[in-house]
């Protein structure tokens, strides 16, 4: 195996063991709990987890998806989380290779993940994630590579305020609440990380997804519309098409129309 490849698989397994940390603050986060102590255990009979059984992926094949102690089932999140994070922290390595760019948009994509299956649990995305990412993201669009501070700034207003403004006439229009705060804030740490330039197709990306897996899913439900749907989710989803394909369809849909 030659030494690129070495790396892209190391990027895997960094990968892996950021998706098990990740778990971690899903399932910590909205109970207000610390994320560093105590040491994992068992939601459901809590016994410690030792070290062989949090190994990612491995071990939940391992233990066929129960708890060594209680055999009570894993949640398919745990696997599903670790495995994604590191097919992003991959794909991520080959587009940017060993760089800062690298690291940074991989913190990025993890904070999305993050926040998108809180979003799916408990339908909020939580100010710690959130605030931080967008002044993380400011302080990264000082590193040459990335975006400027001024798109940085303008991406912070223009995301947050788009969406405000959004909920704030759907509000006016129907009486009923529109965007929560915390989608407000995550457009604005989305244009943060990626620009003002990126906002269009972000909101183009989510809405369509938004659109039609929301009717899929309301459909299977049978409950109409009274049931709400996470948005959060299909912005972070929007935001990961950018990273890897929104510069590139930009230019070919702006190509195409002049």
């Amino acid at each position: 195996m030659d030494f690129g490849s070495l790396i892209a698989l190391y990027s895997l397994l960094v990968g892996l063991a950021l998706g098990s940390f990740m778990n971690v603050c899903i399932y910590r986060i909205p109970l207000e709990k610390s994320i560093i102590r105590p040491s994992s255990s068992c939601p459901n009979c809590g016994k410690k987890i030792r070290f062989y059984d949090n190994i990612p992926l491995i071990s939940y094949l391992l233990l066929l998806g129960r708890c060594r102690h209680c055999h009570h089932p894993i949640s398919w999140r745990y696997p599903a989380v670790e495995a994604l994070t590191g097919l992003l922290s991959l794909a991520l390595f080959i587009r940017y290779g060993l760089s800062f760019q690298y690291l940074l948009f991989l913190l990025f994509a993890a904070t999305l993940v993050t926040i998108s299956f809180i979003d799916l649990d408990h339908q909020i995305i939580p100010d710690v994630m959130s605030i931080p990412g967008i002044v993380a993201g400011l302080a990264a669009a000082f590193i040459p590579g990335n975006v400027s501070w001024f798109d940085s700034i303008i991406g912070i207003i223009g995301g947050g305020g788009t969406l405000f403004l959004v909920g704030l006439i759907y509000e006016k229009l129907t009486g009923k609440q529109g965007m929560g705060g915390g989608d407000v804030k995550l457009l604005a740490m989305i244009g943060a990380w990626m620009g003002w330039r990126s906002l269009p197709f972000v909101l183009l990306v989510s809405s369509l997804t938004g659109a039609i897996i929301g009717s899929i899913f309301l459909l299977m439900a049978g409950k109409g519309y009274r049931v709400r749907i996470p948005f959060g989710p299909f912005l972070s989803l929007g935001a990961l098409f950018y990273i890897f394909f929104g510069p590139q369809l930009t230019n070919w849909y702006i190509n195409l129309l002049l």
